[in-house]
């Protein structure tokens, strides 16, 4: 019982999570999703320029010079207007921002179970449970060392942000034409792999 109720946990975590980000990659609030999509290119540009010490330390400065500007503007106008207003903070400062023992069970919870997943998979592929997907494994690792050799890793992180956020539309707008091609080419990669195990021996015999 508990097993299942963590699991009805898990999905549902699975769920929100997802359901957010499908309505920021899909451009659903155009005004939130500017603001989170400005916000990752403005980081991964300083990082290209600066080190990540000075990225947190310049983004820190520029967040201080904005609240004390605006923490001494304000006692300055109550001086001279003779209100007191109280901090202009006050409702921030007061609000609740602790995570509880369920929240921090909740993301916990979660993380173990990617984690889990994710062992496991790299389990299978590198200990060959089955040949074909290990080949797969293998062809996408050989690949990725030309992608390293062309780019760095935050070249590599750039282009996925960008290709998030504006992929999702793309595909919305050309879908038939995109599902086209995309069923030819999932056809002949089926094709291929068909006669990749009709070759090799034992190809489709999972390890016991």
């Amino acid at each position: 019982m508990q097993a299942t109720a963590d699991s009805t946990k898990m999905d549902c975590v699975w769920s929100n999570w997802k359901s957010q980000a499908i309505d920021l990659l899909y451009w659903r609030d155009i005004k939130q999703t500017g603001i989170v999509f400005g916000s990752f290119l403005l980081l991964l540009f300083s990082l290209t320029q600066f080190s990540v010490v000075s990225v947190v330390a310049y983004l820190a400065l520029a967040a201080l010079s904005a609240t004390i500007s605006f923490r001494i503007y304000k006692s300055v106008l109550q001086a001279v207007q003779k209100t007191d207003e109280g901090h202009p903070f006050k409702a921030y400062l007061e609000l609740e921002i602790t995570l509880s023992q369920e929240q921090i069970q909740k993301y916990t919870d979660c993380l173990q179970f990617y984690v889990n997943s994710t062992l496991k998979e790299l389990r299978r592929l590198f200990l060959v449970q089955d040949l074909v997907d290990s080949l797969k494994f293998a062809v996408l690792m050989w690949l990725l060392t030309y992608v390293g050799a062309l780019f760095n890793g935050l070249t590599l992180l750039l282009m996925a942000v960008v290709s998030m956020f504006t992929l999702p539309v793309v595909y919305v707008k050309h879908q038939a034409q995109i599902d086209q091609y995309l069923g030819l080419v999932r056809t002949h990669i089926n094709a291929v792999v068909a006669k990749i195990q009709a070759k090799i021996p034992g190809a489709k015999r999972h390890a016991e």
